[in-house]
């Protein structure tokens, strides 16, 4: 997919940029001309060109270390989109998920977002315009059974891109959350499971990861979050959330009108197996 425009500029700044969504994002704007500078906790530092002028370069960057990374986005040459995949799954009961992976699960999608979004956003202000996109989740709109923590945290990403919003649009910052749904990534067998007190459900953890494993593993391609991606760096005045798929869309459309009861139902129905 080519740029139909970029309002932006062509300094990207992509975090989690070693594989699934965030390698996707900073693969096409880098294929699109633009300068990409990728960070990931684990990742082979090297620099790839393209035809167009785009590059990507790859750090070793721990997006949870608030001191560096902000020390490593002031030391960027410019940051004119800034797009923050750097994220982990934690499985588990509400009740009995363990108060250390609950920690990791915010420390890492929630601490890590904002560590990274603040040292962005001052620079864009600075300069009178910017980009930001979280990648968010269809969960952090829709809580799913056995993922409460993962949910938790997509929720709080939420609140944060529309916060943002409202603060820095007078300053020419733009911001808007990506929602993706099930994506086939690396995220699937990286997902953490509760290890304290099992038992008490059964074998209904193992059996709502298996189907939450199932449908990601058939679902999208990270290639089409990053189309959204590309697409929303054309956009004067992008959306505030942006479902990725036609399905998803229609799914969030639905949501919103149906009975709470309704809704816990059909999630209880696909996630919780008898």
């Amino acid at each position: 997919m080519k740029f139909k425009k970029n309002l932006y500029g062509k300094n990207v700044f992509v975090t989690g940029a070693s594989s699934g969504i965030g390698r996707a994002c900073a693969l096409m704007f880098a294929k699109n001309g633009c300068s990409v500078t990728g960070v990931s906790r684990n990742t082979e530092e090297r620099t790839e060109s393209f035809k167009g002028g785009g590059s990507l370069t790859l750090k070793r960057l721990d997006v949870t270390d608030e001191a560096a990374v902000k020390e490593f986005v002031d030391e960027l040459p410019g940051v004119d989109i800034a797009i923050l995949c750097a994220g982990m799954g934690v499985a588990g009961a509400a009740e009995t998920t363990d108060s250390e992976l609950t920690r990791k699960q915010m420390e890492v999608n929630y601490f890590g977002t904002i560590n990274a979004a603040q040292p962005c956003l001052t620079r864009m202000r600075s300069q009178g315009k910017g980009l930001l996109l979280v990648i968010g989740s269809i969960a952090g709109r829709v809580s799913i059974p056995m993922q409460s923590q993962y949910s938790a945290s997509k929720y709080a990403l939420e609140a944060f891109t529309d916060a943002v919003r409202m603060e820095m649009k007078q300053y020419g910052v733009r911001a808007s959350i990506i929602e993706p749904g099930d994506t086939k990534t690396g995220f699937t067998a990286a997902r953490e499971m509760q290890t304290r007190d099992r038992s008490a459900y059964g074998n209904t953890l193992e059996k709502s990861v298996a189907k939450m494993a199932a449908d990601e593993q058939g679902g999208r391609s990270p290639e089409s979050v990053a189309k959204v991606a590309l697409a929303l760096a054309g956009r004067k005045d992008p959306p505030a959330r942006v479902p990725v798929g036609l399905e998803y869309k229609a799914l969030m459309q639905i949501l919103r009108i149906m009975p709470d009861r309704a809704k816990e139902a059909i999630l209880s129905k696909m996630y919780l197996p008898k």
